[in-house]
This record gives structure tokens, C-alpha cells and sequence, in this order.
């Protein structure tokens, strides 16, 4: 008898191991016939279609569409949260805001609403905050609704790496989450601190040029480039020349160029890949992907760009299986799906 109370166990906690792993796979939107549903890595349909739209899982819950309002599914497919919202966010930190009947709401995984809230738009929370826009003006607000930095800035994005960007008048700078200045209103335009760095541009977006500073303001790499993006797995995207006949490399942290700029476009490296493209046709360009020393690795081309993400990424190019507007490829190049 013991031992068939400890069997029934073992197999229990065996279902139950089974069940979290299940629940931790990545799962990828796929559209058939005008609907959507969701497949594994391997290319197998875990959710069938039947949304009118989906977005991607995040925190184990994905936005649906459903008659035109918007609610969520979890990674069985199971609608979790009825589809009444006009406007929702993903899941971060437990909780994601939707719009409906003009106001915004922040809710958790149940759909219980956290807080009610006066607003023209509600962002997820990110680091703790969530950035919240009262007319033109933006701030951020705690997990109880209160304003930790008042809506005061013309522009703002959200918290990264515990300093947000923020824009007072025409110039950009940084906050940390009380609110003070972390970096001095002196750029014309800036992105977020992603691995300790952050890109930003002096002068006009024509003439002006883009370099990097880190957390105490410091310039790391000098205002030279013509365009700027943020680090992703150690390389930072750059481009030389102006937007119609520039061409687009890769550097590293210390401003050195380890992939020379002979691209017409590029996108991040993600999974240690990166779309890029040689076509002079700005209209319908061909996309391949690169590894980090710049060679072809995929050499298949697509008609938009693209990265991958948990392995595969999503690809549209004319030998797509009949039918189908896009598709999922892993790291070979191979279709997983259709």
C-alpha cells in the first residue's frame, strides 16, 4: 500500500514537471485562412486557429481578437480573459492595462482589475513603474496608482536598465525611478540604455550625429555616425552615410567596426543572427541573415526583415507553401511551419 502511495506520487509530480516544461515552450502566432492560432518550435499547431488576430505569449498569456475587442488566452488556449478591451497591453510584472468605455484599467492574469484610471493611455510596467500619458504630457506611476514622477515631460519612454529617457522642450535625458536627473537634457534624440549603453544624437536628424554615453552622461563612443541603434548581444547596429545611399555595419562597445557598413539595410542581432539586405531597390528589397563575423548563414531570401527569436524567426518569401503570406524558419534555413 506505501508503495503505491509513493508511485501515485512519483507519477503526479512526474505530470506536474510535465506540465510546468509544457507551459515554459515558446509558442509562435500562425495565421490560417484568416485566423490565428499558435505552434511549437517544431513547426506542431498547439492552438488552433480560430482568433481574428493574436499577438505573441508574454508572461505565459497572449492578446487575442475576438469580434473586434481584445482579451487574452493562456499558452493552452484557454480564453482567460474575456475579449471586452478596444486597446491592451502585453503582460509585464504580472499585470498588462486594456481601454474600454474610454477608460484604462490595469488587471492580473485573472482579469481582476488592479486599478482604475484617469488617462489617455496606460503602458505595461517596466522595473516596477509604468509610464502613463495625461494629454501630451508623460510620467510614471507605482503599482498603486501613485505618481512617482509627475506627467511633466513632453516625451518619455519606458524604465531600462533603472534610468528612463525623457524629453523636456525639444531636448532628451535621463531619470532614475525618483525622478531626479540622472542625465543632463542635451540631445536631440535618444534611445534606451541597453547593456550599460545608450545611443544618442546631437544636431539635426539630417546633419547630426550619433554616438554613445553611459549612465553617468559620459560620451563612450564619439558623436560619428549618421545613425545609431542600440547594443543587442554586444554589437550595435550603425549606419554611414545619409538615409537613401547610406550603408549599414555593425560595432562594438569600444566604437570599433567589426562588420563593415556595406549594407542597404540591417536589423539586430538576435539569437546571433542579423537580417540584412544588398538590394538597391528600397521597395522591394531581399533579406538574408548574417552571423557576427558577417558572413551569410541563411542564404534563402525574404521579402521583409526580420529576427529571430527562441530559435525560429518569421519569414514571407514566393517559396512559401501556396496560400500562405508567411512562415517560421529555424537557424538551418529550414521551413518548421508551413
Amino acid at each position: 500500500m506505501k508503495m503505491c502511495v509513493v508511485n501515485f506520487i512519483f507519477s503526479s509530480f512526474l505530470i506536474f514537471l510535465s506540465f510546468v516544461v509544457l507551459s515554459q515552450e515558446p509558442l509562435f502566432p500562425i495565421e490560417e485562412k484568416g485566423k490565428y492560432g499558435f505552434m511549437n518550435r517544431s513547426g506542431n499547431v498547439i492552438i488552433t486557429p480560430q482568433f481574428d488576430f493574436a499577438e505573441s505569449f508574454s508572461e505565459g498569456m497572449a492578446s487575442v481578437s475576438i469580434g473586434g475587442k481584445r482579451g487574452f488566452i493562456d499558452q493552452a488556449g484557454r480564453v482567460v480573459i474575456a475579449a471586452q478591451y478596444d486597446k491592451v497591453t502585453s503582460f509585464s510584472e504580472g499585470c498588462a492595462s486594456g481601454k474600454k468605455d474610454g477608460s484604462w484599467f490595469y488587471f492580473d492574469k485573472t482579469g481582476n482589475i488592479i486599478l482604475a484610471l484617469k488617462c489617455d493611455y496606460a503602458y505595461k510596467f517596466s522595473e516596477g513603474l509604468a509610464r502613463l500619458q495625461i494629454g501630451l504630457r508623460m510620467g510614471f506611476i507605482d503599482r498603486r496608482g501613485k505618481f512617482v514622477v509627475k506627467a511633466d515631460y513632453d516625451g518619455a519612454y519606458d524604465f531600462s536598465e533603472g534610468l528612463a529617457r525623457v524629453k523636456k522642450g525639444d531636448k532628451w535625458g535621463f531619470i532614475d525611478k525618483n525622478g531626479n536627473v540622472a542625465v543632463e537634457f542635451l540631445y536631440d534624440d535618444s534611445f534606451d540604455f541597453m547593456e550599460g549603453v545608450a545611443n544618442v544624437r546631437k544636431g539635426n536628424e539630417e546633419s547630426g550625429k550619433w554616438g554613445f554615453i553611459d549612465k553617468n552622461g559620459k560620451v563612450i563612443i564619439a558623436f560619428q555616425f549618421d545613425r545609431a541603434w542600440t547594443f543587442s548581444e554586444g554589437l550595435a547596429l550603425v549606419r554611414v552615410g545619409d538615409f537613401r545611399k547610406g550603408k549599414y555595419g555593425f560595432i562594438d562597445k569600444t566604437g570599433r567596426i567589426i562588420i563593415n557598413p556595406v549594407f542597404t539595410g540591417a536589423d539586430h542581432f538576435k539569437n546571433g543572427f542579423a537580417c540584412v539586405t544588398f538590394s538597391l531597390d528600397t521597395k522591394n528589397p531581399v533579406w538574408q541573415f548574417i552571423d557576427k563575423t558577417g558572413n551569410i548563414v541563411i542564404s534563402k531570401t525574404f521579402n521583409y526583415r526580420s529576427a529571430f527569436k527562441d530559435g525560429l524567426a518569421k519569414v514571407s518569401s514566393r517559396d512559401i507553401k501556396q496560400g500562405y503570406t508567411s512562415g517560421y524558419i529555424e537557424k538551418t534555413g529550414k521551413y518548421v511551419w508551413p
